[in-house]
C-alpha cells in the first residue's frame, strides 16, 4: 500500500479548506491531511457574517463544513490552535499548545487581520474590528447595553455591519473620509443611490469627515473629527481595511512584501509551501474577495494532485453588497475612462441604475443597481472578453429573468464558471446534480448544491441552468419563490395562512409558519406587516417597528439628517390661504430649502426632527404620504375648466379620487393622473393608473411608469361617468393590494398578471362590487399619522423626541 503524502493546512478558512476540497475529489487518497484553525469552529463562510450580525442568520447555518465532513474525509482538525512556529528544513509546524506535524507539503491560508486606526484613543473599552463569529458575538451582546454605534469605514464591509447594528435596534453612523460610499465599488450614481437607500433604512452617513480622536474615560463615548466636532457613541467599530496576516511565514523566512509572495501556482519562496487566499500576494495584489481565492484554491488543488492546469493569472474582481432590501452589484472596471463607452440606464422611478462599461467590443466593467440578476452573466462575458461587437447593444442588459437563454448566456459558460459567488458553486456542479438528483426547482438545487442559499443574488442564473438542461420540461412558473432568506414560504403561501389560520401578529406568523430566523429581517417584516393588515384592515394593529424608518417617523430622512415635510395638496390644486399658510409655517421654523415637486405638491426640506410635530401642527394639513407605500399622488391638468381643448374636469376627478385614497396602503408607492384629454398633459399614461377623458367618456389606463425603463399603461376598461371612474379605480386598487407582491409595482404587477386577467375581474360586475366593498373597509380604518402623532405624547416621545446621550 502506497504511504500518502503528508498536507498540513495553516488556517481553517474559507480559501485554504476550499481548495483541500477540491483536491480530495481529485485525488482522495494521495495525502493525510491535517488542518490548524485558530478560531474555536469548523470553517465557515466569513462574508455571511453580516447575516449573523443583522439576525438573518445564525453562526450554524454559515458553516459550510461541518465537523463530519472532516470526519468522513479523514482529515484531522485542530480547531483553537495556532501555528506559532514553521520549521523549513525538517518541515514541521508547531503550534501554540505545543503541537507539532510534520508535513510534506504545507499551504499557508492565514488569512488576514482588520487595520486598526492608530489614532489616539483607539484602546478604550467599546473599540472593536468586524472580522470574527466571536466579533459578532461582541457586537450583539453590547446592543443589548447600548444604543448608539458608529462604523468607521464607508466601504462593503463596513455598509453590512452598519445594517447589522440597525436590525439589533441601535442607532447608527457611517462616518466615511470622502463623499460617496463604496467609492472602490462604485460610480457617484450608484454609491448616491445605494445611501439614499440605507438612509431610508435608518442609516445615518457623516461623509468627507477624518477621524482624529476616540473619546471618553475607559469606554468610549465618542468620535471627535479634525473639523472639531464630535459624533456621540457607545461602541465604535473600525471597518477600514484588511491586511496579509504575514507574521508567521515571514518569522519562517517566506518571502513576503507585504503578502506572502507567491507565483503562479501559489507557490511560496520555500519549496514545498504554498500559500493561498488573502495572505498571499501574487503578481503584487492581495485579493480581499472569495471568488479569487476560489479560483486560486481551484489551480493550488490540481497542482497538487499532479493534474495538468493552466497557471493562476489573477482575477477580475466582483462585488455584492449583503443587505437586505438593497441589491448592489459591481465588477471589472467600471470607471469611465478615455476610449471607453457606456451603456446606461437609470430609472429613478423603480431605483434601477444599470451600467455598462465597454472598451474595443468588450464588455470591461459594470455596475448593477437595484436589480442585479445580469450581474453574473455579465461577469462571464468580461472574463471571456465577448466581443459585443455584433450584439444589440440593449441586449446586453436585457434581464435574465426572463428565461431567454440567449440573454443569460449560461449555455456558453464553462463548467467551471462561479454561479454561486457566496458559497463558490459552480456551472458544472449543479447542472450535475441537476441530473443526478432529478432537481427541478430553484429550492432543490439551493438545497442540494447551497446555490443561491446566502444572497440569492444568482437565482435568475440557477432558474436559467434549470431551463438549460431539463429543456421544455422545465416549468419556469412552478419555481416556488420565497418571500425573502428567512422563510420558504411564498406571498400566497404566507397570505393564505394569515387568512386560514387567523394570525394576528408578525411575530405570530413567524412562529407559527417556522422562520428560520424568529427575528425577521427587513424584507419580511415589513411585507408581513402589510399582508395583515391587507387581510384583516379593521382589527390588525400595525406594527410600525415593521417599518423603515420613513414610514416610522411619516416623513423623509434626507442625507443630512433632517426630514422633508409634503403636506397633502388634493389633485394639485391649492389656494392663496393653503399657500400662505406654507410660507408662514416654513418662516416660522426656518425651512431652508421650499421645492415643487413632480406630482404638484410642495417639499419643505431640511426641517429638525424634534421640529415634526409641532410643525405638523401649525400646517394643520394632512399628511401627503411622500414617504409611504401608498397612494402619493393625484396629478391632474387644468380639464375642461381651463383648456379649450379639455372635454373632462380633470381637476374635480383627481380631488375626488385623492381624497377617497389618500392614507391607503399598497404594496408601492402608487400615483394617479387624471387628463381632462387626450392631449395627456397629466402624464396619464405613465402613472399607475391614469385617467383620460376622451369623447363620451374615460379612458382607465393601467400599469404604467415613467423613467428611462418606460412602461406605457394598457387600457383597462371605458367608462362613462365619473362615478364609474371611482368604482372602477376601487376595484383595480383593492386586487392589487390582495395579489401584489410587497414592494411590487403595479408596473410589474399588471405584467406578472397580465392586464386582459385584470381586466376580466374588474368589469364582472360581482366581482367588482365584492372588491369595492373590501376596498370600503380598508378605507374606513385610515387616520392621518401625522394627527395622530400631534395627539399623542407617547408617540411623540418615541419617535420625535431628541435624547442626549
Amino acid at each position: 500500500m502506497t504511504q500518502k503524502e503528508k498536507l498540513v493546512l495553516v488556517g481553517n478558512g474559507m480559501a485554504g479548506v476550499n481548495a483541500v476540497e477540491h483536491l480530495l475529489k481529485l485525488t482522495p487518497d494521495k495525502y493525510e491531511v491535517t488542518i490548524f484553525g485558530s478560531e474555536p469552529h469548523p470553517n465557515y463562510n466569513r462574508i455571511l457574517l453580516s447575516y449573523v450580525l443583522s439576525g438573518d442568520s445564525k453562526v450554524e447555518d454559515i458553516v459550510i463544513h461541518p465537523y463530519e465532513w472532516y470526519t468522513n474525509n479523514h482529515i484531522t482538525l485542530h480547531t483553537n490552535q495556532t501555528v506559532t512556529q514553521i520549521d523549513t528544513t525538517a518541515q514541521t509546524v508547531t503550534s501554540d499548545k505545543g503541537l507539532t506535524v510534520s508535513y510534506d507539503k504545507l499551504i499557508l491560508a492565514t488569512g488576514s487581520n482588520p487595520f486598526m486606526i492608530p489614532m489616539p484613543g483607539a484602546d478604550k473599552e467599546g473599540v472593536m474590528a468586524y472580522r470574527t463569529i466571536r466579533d459578532c458575538e461582541i457586537m450583539i451582546e453590547s446592543a443589548k447595553k447600548y444604543k448608539k454605534a458608529i462604523v468607521i469605514g464607508g466601504g462593503l464591509l463596513g455598509l453590512e455591519a452598519a445594517r447589522g447594528f440597525l436590525n439589533l435596534g441601535m442607532q447608527v453612523d457611517v462616518v466615511h473620509i470622502v463623499d460617496t460610499i463604496m467609492e472602490r465599488q462604485l460610480d457617484r450614481t450608484a454609491s448616491k443611490m445605494l445611501q439614499a437607500a440605507l438612509e431610508e433604512q435608518g442609516i445615518n452617513f457623516l461623509l468627507a469627515k477624518q477621524s482624529a480622536e476616540i473619546v471618553g474615560d475607559k469606554r468610549v463615548t465618542g468620535l471627535k473629527f479634525k473639523d472639531g466636532t464630535v459624533a456621540e457613541a457607545d461602541l465604535i467599530v473600525m471597518a477600514v481595511g484588511i491586511r496579509p496576516n504575514v507574521e508567521l511565514a515571514r518569522n519562517s523566512g517566506v518571502e513576503c512584501n507585504p503578502g506572502i509572495v507567491v507565483n503562479d501556482y501559489l507557490q511560496t519562496s520555500v519549496p514545498n509551501v504554498y500559500a493561498v487566499g488573502e495572505c498571499a500576494m501574487h503578481r503584487g495584489i492581495a485579493y480581499g474577495l472569495v471568488a479569487p481565492l476560489y479560483e486560486q484554491g481551484a489551480v493550488l488543488a490540481k497542482h497538487l494532485a499532479g493534474v495538468e492546469t493552466g497557471p493562476y493569472e489573477g482575477s477580475i474582481l466582483y462585488t455584492k453588497l449583503k443587505v437586505s432590501g438593497v441589491d448592489v452589484f459591481s465588477g471589472g472596471k467600471f470607471v469611465d475612462a478615455e476610449g471607453t463607452k457606456a451603456i446606461r440606464i437609470h430609472d429613478e422611478f423603480t431605483g434601477v441604475y444599470k451600467k455598462v462599461v465597454i472598451q474595443d467590443n468588450k464588455i470591461i466593467g459594470a455596475v448593477l443597481f437595484g436589480d442585479t440578476a445580469d450581474g453574473t452573466r455579465l461577469m462571464q462575458m468580461i472574463r471571456e472578453e465577448t466581443d459585443v461587437s455584433a450584439m444589440a447593444k440593449t441586449s446586453i442588459l436585457t434581464d435574465s429573468s426572463s428565461g431567454e437563454g440567449s440573454a443569460s448566456g449560461v449555455a456558453e459558460m464553462k463548467e467551471d464558471a462561479i454561479i454561486c459567488g457566496c458559497n463558490g458553486v459552480t456551472k458544472g456542479t449543479i447542472c450535475s446534480a441537476i441530473k443526478e438528483q432529478g432537481l427541478t426547482t430553484v429550492d432543490e438545487v439551493k438545497n442540494c448544491t447551497t446555490a443561491s442559499r446566502s444572497c440569492g443574488g444568482c437565482k435568475p442564473l440557477v432558474s436559467d441552468l434549470l431551463a438549460f438542461t431539463l429543456g421544455a420540461s422545465y416549468d419556469k412558473n412552478a419555481v416556488k419563490e420565497s418571500i425573502c432568506g428567512c422563510t420558504d414560504h411564498t406571498r400566497d403561501e404566507v397570505v393564505e395562512a394569515i387568512r386560514e389560520k387567523g394570525l394576528s401578529h408578525v411575530r405570530e406568523v413567524m412562529n407559527v409558519l417556522s422562520w428560520h430566523n424568529e427575528e425577521g429581517c427587513s424584507k419580511c417584516r415589513p411585507a408581513l406587516n402589510y399582508y395583515l393588515g391587507m387581510v384583516s384592515p379593521s382589527t390588525y394593529q400595525d406594527d410600525s417597528t415593521s417599518r423603515f424608518v420613513n414610514e416610522r417617523m411619516h416623513a423623509n430622512i434626507q442625507k443630512d439628517g433632517t426630514y422633508s415635510v409634503v403636506p397633502r395638496i388634493y389633485g394639485g390644486v391649492t389656494n392663496p390661504t393653503e399657500l400662505k399658510r406654507i410660507a408662514e409655517v416654513a418662516e416660522q421654523f426656518k425651512v431652508p430649502t421650499v421645492k415643487f415637486t413632480g406630482g404638484q405638491r410642495l417639499d419643505l426640506l431640511g426641517v429638525k426632527k424634534e421640529d415634526l410635530t409641532a410643525m405638523w401642527e401649525a400646517l394643520d394639513m394632512p399628511s401627503g404620504y411622500a414617504y409611504g407605500k401608498a397612494l402619493r399622488t393625484v396629478k391632474t391638468c387644468v380639464g375642461e375648466t381651463f383648456c379649450r381643448f379639455g372635454t373632462g374636469d380633470a381637476m374635480a376627478v383627481g380631488i375626488e379620487l385623492e381624497k377617497r385614497f389618500e392614507r391607503l396602503n399598497t404594496p408601492a408607492k402608487v400615483k394617479l393622473a387624471v387628463s381632462g384629454c387626450p392631449r395627456n398633459c397629466a402624464e396619464s399614461g405613465i402613472k399607475d393608473l391614469g385617467v383620460v377623458s376622451v369623447d363620451g367618456g374615460w379612458e382607465l389606463y393601467a400599469g404604467g411608469n415613467g423613467g428611462v425603463k418606460v412602461r406605457v399603461g394598457d387600457l383597462l376598461t371605458t367608462v362613462k361617468t365619473e362615478q364609474e371612474i371611482i368604482e372602477y379605480t376601487e376595484a383595480y386598487l383593492q386586487y392589487y393590494r390582495e395579489t401584489g407582491k410587497y414592494g411590487e409595482r403595479t408596473s410589474e404587477w399588471v405584467h406578472r398578471l397580465g392586464v386582459e386577467h385584470i381586466r376580466d375581474v374588474v368589469e364582472n360586475e360581482e366581482e367588482r362590487k365584492q372588491l369595492c366593498t373590501r376596498m370600503d373597509l380598508a378605507l374606513s380604518v385610515t387616520q392621518d399619522p401625522w394627527r395622530q402623532a400631534i395627539d399623542s405624547k407617547k408617540i411623540q416621545r418615541d419617535l420625535y423626541e431628541v435624547v442626549e446621550l
